[in-house]
């Protein structure tokens, strides 16, 4: 029987994930495969980082129904967390907690009033095209590619504005470049979003993940509750705890009080046992260990791998954030048909066409781009990975 439900296509990263397991009847990540098309951290315990949490405690009633909105324990180590490192003035009633990032990205878009204009760089984090091709919302391309080496402008974003009411969605540090908006660049960015008619996303994923102090939107916010801006993030990246699938979006009270409606229509909040886990993770001396710990040891990973690949003849875009590199590859070689020599070494990367908001498929002039994923590795994999790349290319 046909199905009464309208077809779509699995997101970027698990096409690739699926045609993993077609191609060598492995889930990717599982152990013997290289997992580089994934964008998830080590669980374990870095070097010099804080140990990793194993079990919690809970008691019978915490196995009742969730606040709609967060629970007061995570709710308040996030307010601290903002105030603390960014010194930033929000309460816990400016914080909605979601099962994940992406829930909260995709009710922001799903709620967004039709008359704003989204604005997304041309190579960004794959869901994005999904939630906007979903939604049906309007959008505008903002250049990013090799013309302007990735690394569009506020001028960029202004001139694709015009003078229409205008909502930025952005990751910051990048999603699969690591491009990312530091200090004056980025306070600018938030202040033009907070203008009226005004309106951005910024996602934070890889807040941890950046060259030198890590720098957030709500360090530059003045009054939020005076904005239409939204700071989304997870305990998946720099917490290095994706499976317990807690994420959160930081707005102005207004706005988290439609979240809040919104959870109780569709989400009935998060599970209690996860959100208490992220709320230990949080805690201001560990938050403060796992910034730099991280920040130390994917800064090695990216210069060690940068250093390799482009021994190998990438051509690297790479920024100085999150935990990939983004380069085209050597030769004329497509991403899709490096994938079919990677499978047989039971590896494989993201194609760039993937990330390719105008979604051109083998015409993109990201079709022979990559993001390799160093995020899931450990330093003792360096040696096979490049042996491995290396057989690839040749």
């Amino acid at each position: 029987m046909p199905s009464a439900l309208t077809y779509f296509p699995p997101m970027g990263v698990y096409e690739t994930l699926f045609k993993f397991l077609d191609a060598t009847g492995q889930y990717m990540g599982t152990d013997g495969t290289h997992p580089w098309a994934q964008g998830f951290p080590l669980t374990s315990q870095l070097p010099g980082g804080p140990e990793m949490p194993t079990s919690i405690s809970f008691s019978h009633s915490d196995l009742k129904y969730p606040q709609a909105t967060g629970g007061i324990e995570l709710l308040t180590a996030l307010r601290d967390y903002y105030n603390h490192f960014y010194g930033a003035d929000v309460s816990t009633d400016n914080i909605a907690v979601f099962a994940g990032g992406r829930p909260g990205i995709y009710a922001t878009l799903a709620f967004l009033k039709p008359e704003y204009h989204v604005l997304i760089e041309e190579t960004e984090y794959t869901p994005y095209w999904d939630a906007l091709k979903i939604l049906k919302r309007q959008h505008k391309i903002v250049p990013s590619n090799p013309d302007n080496g990735f690394r569009p402008s506020l001028a960029d974003y202004q001139a694709a504005a015009q003078q229409d009411k205008s909502f930025v969605v952005k990751s910051n540090p990048c999603n699969p470049t690591g491009v990312t908006w530091q200090g004056d660049t980025l306070h600018q960015m938030v202040d033009w979003c907070s203008e009226e008619g005004r309106g951005g996303l910024i996602d934070e994923a890889y807040e941890f993940f950046q060259t030198g102090e890590p720098d957030s939107a709500m360090r530059h916010v003045k009054d939020i509750d005076q904005t239409n801006l939204f700071v989304v993030s997870a305990a998946t990246k720099g917490l290095q705890a994706p499976g317990l699938r807690v994420g959160w979006v930081v707005a102005s009270k207004a706005n988290i009080e439609l979240f809040r409606n919104f959870s109780s229509i569709a989400m009935g909040g998060v599970a209690r046992p996860s959100q208490i886990c992220t709320s230990l993770l949080l805690e201001l001396d560990r938050a403060q260990h796992a910034r730099k710990s991280v920040g130390e040891f994917y800064g090695s990973q990216r210069a060690r791998y940068r250093q390799a690949l482009e021994d190998l003849g990438f051509d690297l875009f790479t920024g100085d954030g999150g935990f990939y590199h983004w380069g085209r590859l050597p030769g004329g070689l497509t991403a899709d048909d490096f994938n079919e020599r990677l499978f047989a070494h039971h590896a494989a990367i993201l194609p760039g066409t993937l990330c390719d908001m105008f979604r051109r498929g083998a015409d993109s002039p990201l079709a022979k781009f990559v993001r390799f994923s160093f995020g899931p590795l450990t330093a003792d994999t360096f040696d096979d990975d490049i042996k491995i790349l290396r057989q690839a290319l040749s």
